[in-house]
């Protein structure tokens, strides 16, 4: 009861207090209601996360009773077309789920030759990043995870490091395109990325983080490597791979494959379809999961209600809705603006210091924050740089990748984390230490995201 009164006090002092520097600086008081009740939001959902809707709710409220916002800017704010879009994936996700094609097509890529230590860190790494690009990070590390628990079960070997492994290529899988984490599809719309830039740009700085991880995760469980090496050349693995992958696809799940792979083949071609329809940018890139959840509803019209209610994460996404909408307050009023210039003017009005500055504070942010809420709330920001006619590309590279690596260096840095850590504790009762994964996802994370600013800085491809 302590601890919840004195998480209640210093949020009230943490909002009250920018809400008096803000008026100090001289905003005005719409601009400074707009900062104090977004940080109440934020600090709640930090402090109190199973009432984080509730301050949601509360904060548009009185944005909205004191005039701050109207309800057309404030519908306007609240990215619906994200929301949609997401809704259409879940309802995609469902399908496959339901025919069996996760767990069929993890264990058939997991089907390795000539097994060594070595290998497998490099297969669950690259598998779990590829499948977080392909769906989404909280899917991919559910199917994942339970992979894992089998071969390393099978193996008798501790499960921790191999699970650490996962989540943090996961992770940094994320960021290789639209798909991968939410934060991709809600920079893509407010910032006209397409699908085509992500894979042209995004994938392969992707790919080589990947790779460094991987090396680094080598060297730093080199030993529970060497304990896995002896257990595969004492228990063999043949016989636990054909154990494994003993249901070969049906109908069902080669049908859900088929419309998945459409359903991808045309959120790449989404560009050049706009283009051909002469339609606003990333139009067809929002409307073609949901052109796809309607036709799996029709043929799964008897599942169609249970994929709706059950396999969408209606909290969350009602959770987004408002949280946008108050982020949009902040550029409605103009606070985003006050707090561009301030950044310009302290980064020398240099693009690569301003890449620098967004970058780490977005890695730093999303490593204690969800990322989607760190994304929200930043993204008027660098909306507002347009004015002082700065470049704008190089910034949302820098968000997408600080929102998405930053998850890597703690805990709670990201749902995949949570969702893993869950699991395991769950099904094996075992516990993972708060500096068990610190210290190796902060070396991951700094790693990763020094190499993203440099490229974001030296490459001309991102400028």
């Amino acid at each position: 009861m302590k601890n919840i009164i004195l998480k209640f006090i210093l949020l009230v002092f943490i909002s009250t207090s920018l809400g008096f520097i803000s008026k100090a600086l001289g905003l005005n008081t719409p601009q400074v209601l707009a900062i104090s009740i977004f940080s109440v939001s934020i600090l709640g959902t930090l402090f109190f996360w199973d009432f984080r809707l509730s301050f949601a709710f509360l904060g548009t409220s009185i944005l909205l009773i004191t005039r701050v916002i109207d309800l057309e800017t404030l519908i306007k704010s609240s990215s619906l077309e994200v929301i949609l879009f997401l809704v259409g994936m879940m309802v995609i996700i469902a399908l496959l789920k339901n025919a069996g094609f996760f767990a069929w097509i993890v264990t058939l890529i997991l089907r390795i030759p000539r097994l060594t230590a070595k290998k497998f860190v490099f297969y669950i790494a690259a598998i779990s990043a590829l499948l977080a690009c392909a769906v989404d990070e909280v899917t991919s590390i559910i199917f994942m995870v339970a992979a894992i628990l089998e071969i390393c079960d099978y193996f008798e070997v501790d499960v921790t490091p191999y699970i650490i492994i996962s989540v943090l290529a996961t992770n940094i899988g994320s960021a290789g395109t639209v798909l991968g984490n939410p934060i991709g599809i809600l920079i893509a719309s407010k910032s006209g990325l397409t699908f085509e830039d992500f894979i042209i740009k995004a994938f392969p700085l992707m790919l080589f983080c990947l790779l460094t991880t991987i090396l680094i995760l080598t060297l730093w469980y080199r030993r529970s490597l060497k304990k896995l090496d002896k257990q595969i050349k004492e228990l063999g693995s043949n016989e636990m791979f054909l154990r494994l992958i003993s249901v070969p696809p049906d109908k069902q799940t080669k049908v859900a494959l088929i419309i998945f792979a459409v359903t991808i083949f045309f959120i790449a071609v989404s560009h050049r379809l706009d283009l051909f329809f002469n339609l606003p940018p990333n139009t067809v890139l929002l409307i073609i999961p949901l052109i796809a959840a309607g036709l799996i509803m029709i043929w799964k019209h008897n599942k169609a209600r249970e994929f709706v209610e059950k396999d969408v994460e209606w909290w969350t996404l009602v959770f987004f809705l408002f949280l946008f909408a108050q982020a949009g307050t902040l550029k409605y009023t103009g606070a985003t603006d006050v707090l561009a210039k301030n950044l310009a003017h302290f980064a020398g009005h240099s693009s690569s210091n301003l890449i620098g500055l967004v970058i780490w504070i977005s890695t730093a942010g999303s490593s204690i924050l969800d990322n989607v809420v760190l994304v929200a709330a930043f993204i008027p920001v660098i909306q507002s740089f347009q004015d002082l006619n700065l470049n704008l590309h190089p910034l949302w590279w820098a968000l997408l990748f600080g929102g998405c690596f930053g998850g890597n260096i703690t805990l709670v840095g990201s749902t995949a984390n949570i969702v893993a850590l869950g699991i395991i504790e769950k099904e094996k009762k075992i516990r993972i230490t708060f500096f068990q994964w610190f210290w190796i996802g902060l070396l991951v994370g700094v790693v990763t995201t020094c190499i993203v600013w440099l490229a974001l800085i030296f490459l001309p491809i991102y400028r």
